[in-house]
């Protein structure tokens, strides 16, 4: 193939946080954008110098030049999207969640089984400073044995856009539990999930979803280990976290209370506040910059996602090297295609779970 990845970006509310990224990358040609809206379109284009620029992503997809897509658009489209993407023999990058339901899930695999084309979910989660930090601990055997894992985000989702309102709080929870699942090296297998509380009438008839919070307990593939993981997005006070906890046999990791506090660090019964270095050196030199800066960090140009996720820990560089590398080296991205469906079906299935009183629900394997 040749020697840069022709990228290009669909939605540029949270996309554009990408294209200096794209831009820097020695491996990435930040070739064309798409969004609906042809001001905001010429506008970003303009002050990013990108004169590839399209208003239909169907178009977009016709174009021979663009080897792969970042799809940035509201959820509902992502399934949509992404098959269409990957009919269209383009490698697939796209935020998160893969899709709605496990059936649009299972598409999506079909396609890019069909394809031969990379598929991968851009969870922030697994490339935060925190996630590669304990990854560190991990690896280095410091950790010992994985004995369960805890995960939990919780966010004020009011204000946001119309197809927010009333979502139910599993559909959106892989932040929550792709650390875990990925940290444990396994994908769950079976979960029984809870709901509790109420929101208002008119979000719950939304989806037809009444609770204020889900929590659920997921039992892993091929393993002893057990993960515990709740959500919630309205009418539940908390300041904004997306956390994980880790108890192992020699360390274990649990994730601040506050924000702007640092994690704690337990050897045996001792434990030590840590504070957790960067890992901008795995990145290439001309990207490093970007897990403390972005578009999206300034006090005049704030993005509501970005500044809730206080920068997603630093993860959005290391997102577009992975799925860059993972095409030029021409390997499975991380997460890959069957990774990124058991990651999001693990919450639509706890939502089921929910709405079942709790009934246990065995999770779709897409692996043959």
């Amino acid at each position: 193939m040749q020697q840069k990845v022709r990228v290009a970006i669909i939605g540029l509310g949270f996309g554009a946080e990408f294209i200096p990224i794209y831009q820097n990358h020695p491996h990435a040609e930040m070739y064309a954008i798409c969004q609906r809206s042809e001001d905001s379109l010429n506008q970003i284009g303009d002050h990013f110098g990108i004169s590839a620029r399209y208003t239909s992503f169907e178009q977009l997809l016709k174009d021979d030049q663009v080897d792969a897509v970042h799809i940035n658009t509201p959820i509902p489209n992502h399934a949509e999207l992404s098959i269409a993407a990957l009919k269209a023999g383009k490698h697939v990058a796209c935020t998160v969640p893969m899709a709605t339901t496990v059936e649009e899930c299972r598409q999506i695999v079909e396609a890019q089984e069909q394809s031969g084309k990379n598929y991968m979910m851009m969870e922030t989660c697994v490339f935060t400073r925190e996630f590669l930090y304990v990854k560190e601990l991990r690896d280095s055997g410091k950790l010992g044995r994985i004995q369960f894992l805890r995960g939990a985000h919780h966010q004020e989702m009011a204000g946001w856009p119309g197809y927010w309102e009333g979502l139910p709080p599993m559909h959106y929870a892989t932040h929550a539990v792709s650390p875990l699942l990925a940290l444990a090296g396994q994908e769950a297998d079976f979960v029984s999930c809870q709901g509790s509380g109420r929101i208002a009438d008119n979000l719950a008839e939304k989806y037809g979803s009444p609770f204020a919070v889900e929590s659920a307990l997921f039992r892993l593939r091929n393993s002893e280990l057990a993960m515990e993981v709740s959500r919630s997005l309205f009418a539940t006070s908390r300041e904004y976290v997306e956390s994980f906890d880790i108890y192992a046999e020699k360390m274990s990791f649990e994730w601040q209370q506050l924000e702007g506090e640092a994690p704690v660090v337990f050897t045996g019964e001792q434990a030590e506040r840590v504070n957790v270095p960067d890992y901008a050196h795995l990145l290439p030199e001309g990207i490093r910059k970007y897990t403390t800066e972005g578009v999206y960090d300034a006090s005049e140009n704030v993005h509501l996602s970005f500044k809730q996720g206080s920068g997603h820990g630093g993860s959005h560089p290391h997102l577009a090297h992975e799925f860059i590398m993972s095409i030029v080296e021409q390997r499975p991205a991380f997460p890959d295609v069957y990774t990124s469906a058991n990651w999001t079906c693990a919450g639509i299935c706890a939502h089921e779970s929910a709405m079942q009183g709790g009934e246990l629900v065995k999770l779709p394997q897409f692996r043959k």
